[in-house]
């Protein structure tokens, strides 16, 4: 059987806490630093967010932002970006690109607004919120006319995004892909929500920044981020064709259900997709050098990946690097797995390994050799994993080559 193309990433798109900037974006990460900051004092109990400092005048009018909730805001500057830094669209048939967004709650702030509204519903409440909102938004804007396709599948949503459009882009079904994630639920009745969930961070007075411990002993939860982020996927010899640059191979991806629980994660689930990842990619575990874990810092979910991975990689976990960038740029729901592939592809690019930071005492029951300290060089980095695991049951992983 012919072997079928390969599938590369050749722009980078990010509107992020830590900024608009990848480059600049990984090197806070990589430093260290945390955009977590409190928010909302008036809530009984303690939160803390990262949320983007976000200029909308940038891509908007003031009569364009009417009806447009901030996750479409936010995914069409991301999306800019990400089209830009490729360079594609120039005599691009627009039937022959895609867009593939992933969105896991829709438009929060528009539905807060309306049930907080005194009695006022604004009428574009529907279309605000609706999750595939943000994709439609991408189409219109640059007048994309190939399949616009939304994947609401909670923390997956935008790796699940990623996995699509590169089949799309390997079987010949689109020319270039557009993909990735958006979500802003930074308000605060869906801060609310999830502090009764008993989901989020315990934040202190004296050290917000700090709340969320990935893998650590004192670990209590995530904090919310905000976010959008996207690539552009073709195949490599198009990428080559035309000079483009090449950031990195999206060489395997895999997915799976634990099909057991709707919030309890289950190791053999999250396995059985790493172990999909490993197999299209064509590597063994002892050859990924790094994994951007899905790490979101609660008690149950970080011991059960630690598992997972334990089982797939059995004797060569020690080899393994891992860490969790959740610790500083929060957890983004709909857009994490986007966010945290590029991540990824950077480590991946510039052979650097992002901390896994606020974990003073990591925890017995998560034996994993976790990238502990900033700046850290990995020289002979070549393979790279990145995963999410999702509410549903839903596991993906994707498997990234250095080109």
């Amino acid at each position: 059987m012919q072997d079928l193309p390969k599938v590369v990433v050749t722009g980078l798109g990010l509107m992020s806490p830590h900024g608009d900037d990848p480059q600049a974006v990984f090197e806070a990460v990589m430093a260290g630093r945390s955009a977590v900051r409190p928010v909302f004092p008036e809530l009984p109990k303690a939160a803390a967010a990262a949320v983007v400092d976000f200029d909308e005048s940038r891509w908007f009018t003031k009569l364009q932002l009417a009806g447009l909730d901030r996750v479409s805001r936010l995914a069409v500057a991301a999306a800019d970006l990400a089209l830009k830094d490729a360079a594609v669209l120039d005599g691009l048939d627009p039937d022959q690109i895609g867009v593939y967004a992933g969105c896991g709650m829709g438009g929060g702030g528009s539905l807060e607004l309306a049930y907080r509204g005194n009695g006022r519903v604004p009428p574009l409440t529907i279309p605000a919120f609706m999750p595939n909102a943000p994709a439609a938004h991408i189409a219109m804007r640059w007048k994309l006319t190939g399949p616009v396709l939304t994947y609401s599948v909670a923390c997956a949503s935008s790796a699940v995004a990623l996995m699509e459009a590169a089949k799309a882009v390997q079987r010949g079904e689109v020319e270039v892909a557009l993909t990735g994630g958006s979500e802003a639920l930074v308000f605060p009745g869906i801060t609310m929500a999830w502090q009764a969930m008993q989901t989020l961070a315990n934040v202190s007075a004296q050290d917000p920044a700090s709340a969320c411990r990935p893998f650590a002993s004192d670990r209590s939860g995530f904090v919310i981020g905000e976010g959008a982020a996207f690539l552009v996927l073709e195949t490599e010899a198009r990428a080559r064709a035309r000079g483009a640059t090449i950031y990195a191979e999206l060489s395997g991806w895999g997915t799976s259900c634990d099909a057991s629980h709707l919030s309890k994660p289950d190791a053999a689930g999250q396995a059985k997709a790493l172990r999909a990842a490993l197999r299209q990619a064509r590597v063994t575990p002892a050859e990924v050098g790094y994994c951007n874990a899905h790490g979101t810092a609660t008690r149950v979910g970080d011991v059960v990946e630690a598992q997972a991975l334990a089982q797939v990689w059995g004797d060569a976990l020690a080899g393994l690097r891992v860490s969790s960038t959740k610790a500083l740029h929060g957890h983004l729901i709909g857009a994490a797995g986007a966010l945290e592939a590029i991540l990824t592809v950077l480590a991946l690019q510039q052979r650097r390994l992002p901390p896994n930071m606020h974990c003073m005492l990591p925890d017995p029951e998560c034996p994993l050799a976790l990238v502990l300290a900033p700046e850290q060089a990995a020289p002979d980095l070549e393979v790279a994993l990145s995963s999410s695991f999702a509410f549903g049951g839903s596991n993906v992983a994707l498997v990234f080559r250095r080109v």
